[in-house]
């Protein structure tokens, strides 16, 4: 049970205005299901907020294919700057030739975490590229 507010956040779906960093980061691991919302006038005394439920099952199909560290660096950094496309939040990270870097047109919350993988994986490999 989680503030309702931080429930719905972290059970959001890619293209809701609630999608961020804990619902990329958590569903890369979790399958998450939003289940109820628990009135603040159960509670003796009552919080000033609602509660809501959600249920995570850590899931073993779900596999990054990227390091860890270097997915979170790219999920953080692109929602950093939470309005502006990937290519302008993600500049400092990006090689120099970024023609082959899928979804740089697009703004965070359109991905899911699959595709923020996918993005990790693409990013590095061509920065490894240019050190050798």
């Amino acid at each position: 049970m989680f503030q309702k507010e931080v429930a719905e956040r972290v059970a959001s779906a890619p293209g809701n205005k609630n999608y961020g960093i804990p619902s990329v980061l958590l569903q890369a691991f979790f399958d998450i299901e939003y289940l109820f919302t628990v009135n603040e006038n159960v509670f003796n005394p009552p919080p000033k907020v609602k509660s809501g439920v959600i249920r995570l099952i850590r899931t073993h199909h779900k596999k990054l294919k990227s390091e860890e560290q270097k997915f979170k660096l790219i999920v953080k950094s692109g929602f950093n700057k939470r309005r502006k496309t990937l290519n302008n939040s993600l500049k400092p990270l990006l090689p120099a030739d970024k023609s082959n870097i899928p979804y740089l047109n697009k703004r965070p919350e359109q991905l899911s975490w699959e595709q923020f993988d996918e993005l990790t994986i693409a990013i590095f490999s061509l920065k490894n590229q240019e050190k050798a």
